[in-house]
C-alpha cells in the first residue's frame, strides 16, 4: 500500500505587514532584509484569531480537496509550536471543529520541521492500513512569540496554517522515501523563552548544510537521480538556504518553489502552504516527482521524496 496526498488546503490571514511597515517600527530597511532574507511582506493573524482556527481553515480545504468527509479520517497529526493552550492539542480542537468526530488527534513539536515528522507518521498508519485517512496540519501563529522590538528575528516570521490528506494512492506514486532527524546539541542556537531567540550565523550553517544532504539522501533511498527531480518544496527560511539546496540539486531556478516572498517564514505551516501555491498555478504536474525538505529547532530536519498523483 503507497501514501500519498490525496488532497491540499491552506490559509493565510489578510492582515499583511510589508517590509516598509517594519521600517517605521525598528532600525531596519527594506533593502536589508530582501537582499539578506528574500522576504517582502508577512501575514499576520489579529487577536481575535489563534492558532487553531487557522488550522481549522486549512484543514477543511484540505478534507473538501481530497474529496471525504471530516468523519473518514482516522487521525489528526497537527504540527505547531504555537498552541492556543499547553493542553488540550490543537489538533483536537480542528477534530471538534471540523466534525472529524471518528478521529484520534496528537500534536506534534519538531519547530519548523513539524510538516516534515507529521507527514512521516500519517505515512505509517495509512500503510499499516490502521487509518485509511489521516489528516496532517503544520500551523503556526508565530506572530505572538517574536519580539517587535528585535529586528534580526521580528523581519523573519508570519502567521499561517497548511493541510493535507495522506491516504492510499496508486502503485508508484506518493512517498517513495524519507528521512528525519535531529541534533539536541544545536538547542542554543534556535529556541524559545518567551520569545524566538536565534543565532543566525550557527543556524544558516547547519540549515546549507542540512537542506543539501537530506535531499541527496533521499534521492538515493528511492533509487532516484538529481535529474529525476521536477521541483523542489524547501521550507521557506531564507532564500539564501533554499538556493544552496537547489545548487545541491542542479536545479534550474524554475523548478523550485519561492513564497517567502508574500508570507515569510511560516515555520510547519510553510511547505503545506507553498504547495497548494503552486498546484493553484500549476506548476505541480500528475508523476512529477517532487522533493520536499525542511529544518527547524531542536535542530530538527526532514525531506520527503514524493511522487505526485493519486
Amino acid at each position: 500500500m503507497n501514501a500519498g496526498v490525496i488532497g491540499v488546503g491552506r490559509f493565510v490571514p489578510e492582515k499583511e505587514i510589508t517590509n516598509f511597515d517594519l521600517e517605521k517600527m525598528m532600525d531596519t530597511s527594506d533593502e536589508w532584509i530582501r537582499t539578506r532574507t528574500g522576504i517582502e511582506s508577512r501575514r499576520i493573524a489579529d487577536d481575535e484569531m489563534d492558532t487553531s482556527d487557522m488550522g481549522v481553515r486549512a484543514a477543511r480545504q484540505a478534507v473538501e480537496n481530497a474529496g471525504i468527509s471530516p468523519e473518514d479520517i482516522g487521525l489528526i497529526v497537527t504540527a505547531t509550536v504555537t498552541p492556543d493552550y499547553p493542553f488540550p492539542s490543537v489538533a483536537s480542537m480542528i477534530q471538534d471543529q471540523i466534525g472529524a468526530k471518528n478521529a484520534a488527534a496528537m500534536d506534534v513539536s519538531a519547530a519548523c520541521a513539524g510538516f516534515m515528522y507529521g507527514i512521516v507518521t500519517a505515512k505509517q498508519f495509512v500503510e499499516t492500513g490502521s487509518y485509511k485517512y489521516v489528516l496532517v496540519v503544520g500551523v503556526e501563529k508565530l506572530s505572538k512569540i517574536v519580539d517587535w522590538t528585535e529586528r534580526d528575528t521580528a523581519v523573519l516570521f508570519g502567521d499561517g496554517a497548511g493541510a493535507v490528506v495522506i491516504g492510499q494512492v496508486s502503485e508508484g506514486r506518493g512517498i517513495l522515501s524519507f528521512e528525519l532527524g535531529a541534533d539536541g546539541s544545536g538547542l542554543k542556537h534556535l529556541y524559545q523563552e518567551k520569545h524566538i531567540k536565534m543565532n543566525g550565523r550557527e543556524v544558516f550553517k547547519f540549515a546549507v548544510r542540512q537542506m543539501g544532504e537530506s535531499c541527496i539522501n533521499v534521492l538515493e533511498k528511492a533509487g532516484l537521480q538529481k535529474e529525476d527531480v521536477d521541483f523542489l518544496l524547501p521550507h521557506q527560511a531564507n532564500i539564501r538556504i533554499m538556493e544552496a539546496a537547489r545548487q545541491r540539486l542542479d536545479l534550474p531556478k524554475e523548478k523550485m518553489s519561492v513564497t517567502i516572498n508574500k508570507y515569510g517564514n511560516t515555520s510547519s505551516a510553510s511547505i503545506p502552504i507553498t504547495l497548494m501555491e503552486e498546484l493553484e498555478a500549476g506548476k505541480i504536474k500528475e508523476d512529477d516527482l517532487l522533493i520536499m525538505v525542511g529544518f527547524g529547532g531542536g535542530l530538527t530536519w526532514g525531506a520527503i521524496a514524493m511522487r505526485w498523483g493519486r
